[in-house]
């Protein structure tokens, strides 16, 4: 995806039961985070952070959505864990991955292997892609989502 580029048109399954078209998000900014894994540190205070900072996206017209490859069961026990207001995509195939391509190669321990690189996306009222952040740092993120989307 690059700037400008539409929201595609993928059915995706998410928490609470839902089944999301994403082309048809619309009348709202969506952010859409991609993270590696359910209840891990980095992941966890990622989604910790876009928690605590939800009326304030919702103030200014903005829905969240994250993204990982794990089941739902598994997002269903970390959004409630974790008491997060937003869905929770499972991407087991890797299509919306691939489709935002986010699938990296990384290492760990000195072996490689392929995995999620954190990223963000926001898209516009009308489904157009306006910023992206690759290769994300946790520390101070959602603060630099939330500003951008104040300056809209």
């Amino acid at each position: 995806m690059k700037l400008g580029d539409k929201i595609p048109a993928l059915s995706v399954q998410a928490t609470s039961e839902l089944t999301i078209q994403l082309n048809k998000l619309k009348n709202k900014y969506t952010i859409i985070y991609f993270y590696p894994k359910d209840s891990t540190p980095g992941c966890t205070t990622q989604g910790q952070n876009f928690r605590d900072e939800i009326e304030q996206f919702a103030k200014l017209g903005a829905q969240v959505l994250g993204v990982s490859r794990e089941s739902i069961k598994s997002h269903e026990r970390f959004k409630e864990k974790q008491s997060f207001p937003f869905e929770l995509i499972s991407d087991p195939d890797e299509i919306m991955c691939k489709t935002f391509d986010v699938i990296k190669l990384k290492k760990l321990y000195g072996k490689e292997y392929l995995g999620i690189e954190r990223s963000t996306f926001l898209f516009d009222n009308n489904n157009k892609l306006i910023n992206e952040w690759r290769k994300v740092r946790v520390k101070g993120h959602v603060d630099e989502v939330l500003q951008t989307v104040k300056d809209l």
